[in-house]
């Protein structure tokens, strides 16, 4: 059973207390009501809220600058807040110094209320969740889409890049971050380019997932590793693209001959009878991610056993 989420309202109106409280009790929202401007700020910091609402249309000027003070913390203000604000004022309100997500306008529309509600804790679990550099849906969504494949005719494709610490050793964090964003980028396009739905998903560093059917999965991977070679030699000067490798240091400090970059992938069929929870998955990615890092080339791994 998933925790009720907590509302802390804001507003020195008790009769509007009383009806929002009402109102989102009935919609299963734990409300916290916080009438007085000098408990709302100790509260949040000792037992944070998944969101506020807060009533901008009562003349007092303490809640305005509890906003502000709010969105000014670095931890906390990633907290959503909803703003109450009188019927025709949002035209005229100047929004740098009203740091709010959301405004709904009076007299309170509920459903309105409840759908704003709800789509300001998606979009900060999204923004949470995705990650900050491909903008890739991270772990929790990745977890979730596992879970969702097992038992299907799907497969859960885990892509490494070859040797990249070194390469973003040698040429440094934001040519590294762009071979992450376009491999990124090659691995959405060809999902979405399969017209089939899919999922892909970046879970840091230069490890990455993809989920297609099982029946184009190989497509998929062949189109991935053939799109990435055919960037890839951009990321090298001509001297190492003829010689097929690059100098840079080992994980000891010694300078070797590197190859240039490449793709590992690591297919797991999800129709599988062993594949019971996606920890299962994660173990075998692993396993078929060191065959693949064999191959001097890019290359993709498929689990074919049934047992």
């Amino acid at each position: 059973m998933n925790p009720k989420r907590r509302v802390a309202l804001l507003s020195g109106d008790q009769q509007l207390h009383k009806h929002l409280e009402l109102r989102l009790q009935s919609k299963d929202y734990q409300v916290v009501s916080l009438p007085e401007p000098s408990q709302v700020l100790g509260f949040i910091y000792s037992d944070p809220p998944d969101l506020v609402i807060i009533d901008l249309a009562t003349p007092d000027p303490q809640f305005h600058t509890v906003l502000k003070e709010l969105k000014q913390d670095s931890y906390f203000s990633t907290i959503p807040v909803i703003g109450l604000v009188s019927e025709g004022a949002a035209e005229g309100i100047e929004w740098d110094q009203f740091p709010l997500d959301d405004f709904v306008a009076y007299p309170v529309r509920y459903p309105e209320l409840f759908s704003r509600i709800q789509l300001s804790l998606q979009r900060i679990k999204r923004v949470f969740d995705n990650n900050p550099l491909t903008k890739l849906p991270g772990n929790t969504s990745i977890q979730q889409a596992i879970e969702r494949s097992l038992g299907k005719p799907l497969a859960v494709c885990y892509i490494d890049i070859n040797n990249f610490k070194p390469y973003n050793d040698t040429y440094g964090f934001s040519r590294g971050d762009e071979v992450l964003r376009m491999v990124g980028r090659i691995m959405s396009n060809t999902v979405k380019e399969t017209k089939e739905g899919g999922f892909v998903g970046h879970i840091g560093g230069d490890d990455f997932v993809f989920i297609v059917p099982i029946e184009i999965v190989e497509q998929v991977c062949k189109t991935i590793i053939a799109n990435f070679n055919i960037i890839v030699s951009d990321l090298f000067g001509d001297e190492d693209k003829v010689r097929g490798h690059y100098l840079a240091k080992d994980r000891m400090g010694v300078v070797q001959k590197m190859p240039l970059l490449g793709l590992s992938i690591a297919v797991v069929p999800t129709d599988n009878p062993v594949m019971q929870h996606a920890a299962k998955v994660v173990e075998v990615a692993a396993e078929l991610k060191k065959v693949a890092k064999k191959s001097p080339e890019s290359c993709y791994v498929i689990d074919r056993r049934r047992t």
